[in-house]
């Protein structure tokens, strides 16, 4: 226990073992649910379902354990959501490009990703974006994570009149309701670890109520990977048309950008970001650029940071402890399949709404008083859950900052990659509109 709290510097973080754990717990079952979407959505393409939940877990342990151990940071990875849909609906279902090619894909894109970390231009492209934009995208994952609460929970439905409309409070919205009323009182009250026992509290009102179903029995065998391993290698030939690599570059700038614009949010929630640079950020994105590799060689869909790591930080987890906790939890998941049903988009729905609002507060750090800085935070803020992609808002603002910072006459105070990032996101919006 000595050797780990001194590994992992939990005295210097003002942490400790049991919160860690308790942290790495929190962020396994705010993101557990990637077990089972992730098997769903790439399942759409034809991929077998089994594979898939096992490539999946297998991939997300990995990330987690590297990003703990090397860069000892509490952010978990995992397949990401929407870059998934990409491959299953755009690319399969929409391009009519076989799954094992697509899949060569995502191993091409991660090659070129771990090319990229290891010559630090990634490392280099987060420390040139300035401190208020940073704040912003904090902020705007806050938001994204909170719609993605509200939405997940019920509370908030699609509407073909306005978009989106306030949701039926019947059934199971009932337990978001009552998850987010319990949680906000314990987190107005300060009791250490609020968000997970509001969790904990939900799942036991659902069983009791039955709006949770009770688990048939507890222990499953991990489906064979056999389907889907090794498959994207052994087709990266197919790689050999001008759209093929367009999908190659859409999965390279969406994990990119969305790992990036998580990495720094979490980073400002916990309290890591230094002089606007982030500690060890090089060895964090080796650890998701490794895990990319590994879950296409598995078989899924690109591994990036996680949003809902901010779950288990917001619980006090603070070192890479969290993460090696949430990597062996995802191993142990593999086996007790049917006990992670109890833990139902309703339960976690208003972890992450609470949530939204701690990394909300980073707004306060931004110049709003300066318009020409004002207005691309404000449309990275409110791109992330208009746009339903953290990707996409930092793409709004990006393209924006140059173009008012010299209209404000302040052009030689952005640094130079933000200008190459204006013409990258660019081409990355008229990639996205390619029909």
């Amino acid at each position: 226990m000595t050797a780990i709290k001194k590994y992992f510097q939990l005295d210097e973080l003002n942490t400790t073992v049991r919160r860690e754990i308790l942290a790495g717990f929190t962020t396994f079952i705010s993101m557990a649910y990637i077990l089972f979407v992730n098997p769903s959505v790439l399942g759409a393409s034809g991929m077998d379902k089994g594979a898939v939940f096992t490539a999946t877990a297998l991939a997300s342990a990995l990330g987690c354990l590297l990003m703990g151990i090397l860069a000892k940071y509490p952010i978990a990875t995992a397949p990401a959501l929407g870059i998934n849909a990409f491959f299953a609906y755009s690319v399969v279902i929409g391009m009519k490009v076989p799954w094992q090619t697509a899949l060569a894909g995502v191993f091409v894109a991660s090659l070129i990703f771990i090319l990229i970390t290891v010559f630090k231009l990634r490392e280099m492209i987060i420390d040139a974006i300035p401190s208020d934009l940073k704040y912003a995208i904090s902020s705007g994952i806050g938001l994204f994570i909170a719609f993605l609460g509200l939405s997940n929970g019920g509370l908030i439905v699609a509407n073909k009149s306005t978009l989106v409309g306030l949701g039926s409070f019947s059934g199971t919205t009932w337990l978001t309701v009552f998850g987010l009323i319990v949680t906000a009182i314990l987190m107005v009250k300060k009791v250490p670890g609020g968000i997970f026992i509001g969790m904990v509290l939900s799942v036991i009102l659902g069983l009791i109520t039955h709006l949770i179903p009770m688990p048939t029995h507890w222990l499953a065998g991990a489906p064979s990977l056999a389907p889907t391993f090794g498959v994207g290698v052994m087709h990266i030939g197919d790689i050999n048309t001008i759209q093929l690599w367009v999908v190659v570059l859409t999965f390279l700038l969406v994990t990119f950008f969305d790992t990036a614009g998580t990495l720094v949010g979490l980073a400002q929630q916990a309290g890591f970001m230094k002089d606007n640079k982030m500690p060890r950020v090089g060895k964090a994105l080796m650890s998701d650029s490794t895990a990319m590799l590994a879950g296409s060689i598995f078989g899924t869909s690109p591994v990036g940071a996680y949003v809902e790591s901010s779950a288990g930080i917001a619980v006090g987890g603070r070192s890479g402890l969290t993460a090696v906790v949430t990597g062996i939890f995802f191993i142990l998941g593999l086996f007790f399949s049917p006990l992670l049903s109890v833990v139902t988009n309703q339960v976690t729905a208003p972890a992450l709404i609470i949530v939204g609002v701690l990394m909300a507060q980073s707004l306060k750090h931004i110049a709003w008083d300066k318009m020409e800085v004002a207005i691309p935070a404000f449309l990275i803020l409110i791109g992330m859950p208009l746009t339903y992609s953290i990707s996409d808002g930092i793409a709004l603002g990006f393209i924006t900052y140059p173009i008012t910072m010299l209209a404000a006459k302040r052009g030689k105070e952005v640094h130079p990659l933000m200008y190459a990032l204006f013409f990258v996101f660019l081409g990355f919006m008229w990639i996205l509109n390619i029909e």
